[in-house]
């Protein structure tokens, strides 16, 4: 199965969304940038991982690669949230951190877990 150049774009732009979310994350630890340029680089990083998890093709060989797919989208739509507490005014001070570390748990799942779901769809059409 060759990768498409749809995929190999929106795996890299949520590859780059996920980087940008990671700076936005350490920004405040470190106290740089300003006050809320961090804010909108979550919000960015997050909405360009949720807009390339909509578009990524759902073309995964087995039933598990496929939900471990879905789990990817779920992550994105957990950071959108987190990006929501950020500007929320009413929202504590950290609330939108137990959103970044929700989705990146779901995305580490997922991305350690495919590899292993592929190669179990390999052996299997071996096989036969």
């Amino acid at each position: 199965m060759k990768p498409t150049t749809r995929y190999n774009l929106t795996l890299w732009g949520a590859n780059a969304g996920m980087l940008v979310i990671f700076v936005a994350a350490l920004l405040p630890i470190l106290r740089a940038g300003g006050a809320d340029l961090w804010r909108w680089l979550y919000a960015a990083g997050a909405a360009i991982v949720l807009v390339c998890r909509i578009f990524q093709p759902m073309d995964a060989p087995t039933l598990r690669a496929r939900r471990l797919k879905k789990m990817e989208f779920w992550s994105g739509v957990v950071w959108a949230v987190g990006a929501f507490f950020v500007f929320y005014p009413k929202a504590g001070p950290t609330d939108w951190l137990a959103f970044f570390l929700a989705g990146g748990v779901l995305e580490a799942y997922a991305s350690l877990a495919m590899p292993a779901a592929l190669k179990g769809e390999e052996k299997g059409r071996r096989r036969k």
